[in-house]
């Protein structure tokens, strides 16, 4: 289910792009062709279906869920952006012990968010969040009931313009924690639409 979301995604990404070629005019959504100077909107609320590929059990295990992001940007090139990433369809898998506990993950963050706005309909960005990441295991008692740590991801990805105010995300993350006073790294992708105001 998951790679079939992520491969839609994608899928529209590609078929955004493929819009952008050619003469002008040809293919564009609407005559558009991206936001100019003065239609730079400040604030972007971006909601997308996210996948994590989580390794805090020392065995990875997947998570699927919902990552909401709000950004403000005060230059064209820099804002700030505070996130929120549930992960609530995971299982650990056969190689934790018990085995096959279910695991939901809550992650509140905030940072800086850098990105290229320009006249194309294609706008690349980087961020580094920081914040709390909660988990909690099918687990009542022992190690991996509820635990809480410091995390956040780092990364980037493009997003890419459909319609005024209207664009497509793509975005890849190492997400970085601490817990069991040990360093994890994990992998989370995460796509959606974002809505600029």
């Amino acid at each position: 289910m998951r790679v079939a979301i992520f491969l839609l995604g994608a899928f529209l990404l590609f078929a955004a792009s493929a819009g952008a070629q050619g003469p002008v005019g040809v293919g564009a959504v609407s005559g558009y062709s991206g936001p100019g100077e003065n239609e730079f909107e400040p604030w972007q609320l971006a909601i997308g279906y996210q996948y994590n590929r989580d390794n805090m059990t020392g065995a990875p295990f997947n998570t699927d869920g919902v990552n909401i992001s709000l950004a403000r940007y005060f230059r064209r090139w820099i804002g700030a952006e505070v996130q929120l990433g549930t992960g609530f369809l995971g299982n650990t898998g056969a190689t934790t012990n018990p085995p096959d506990l279910s695991a939901k993950s809550l992650f509140v963050g905030i940072g800086p968010r850098l990105a290229y706005h320009n006249r194309s309909r294609y706008v690349p960005w980087a961020h580094v969040v920081v914040g709390l990441e909660r988990y909690r295991f099918g687990q009542t008692a022992g190690v991996l009931g509820s635990n809480s740590a410091l995390a956040g991801p780092i990364g980037g990805g493009v997003d890419v313009y459909l319609k005024p105010h209207i664009t497509l995300r793509e975005e890849a993350d190492a997400m970085y924690s601490r817990f069991f006073s040990a360093n994890q790294r994990s992998f989370q992708v995460v796509s959606g639409l974002v809505f600029d105001f």
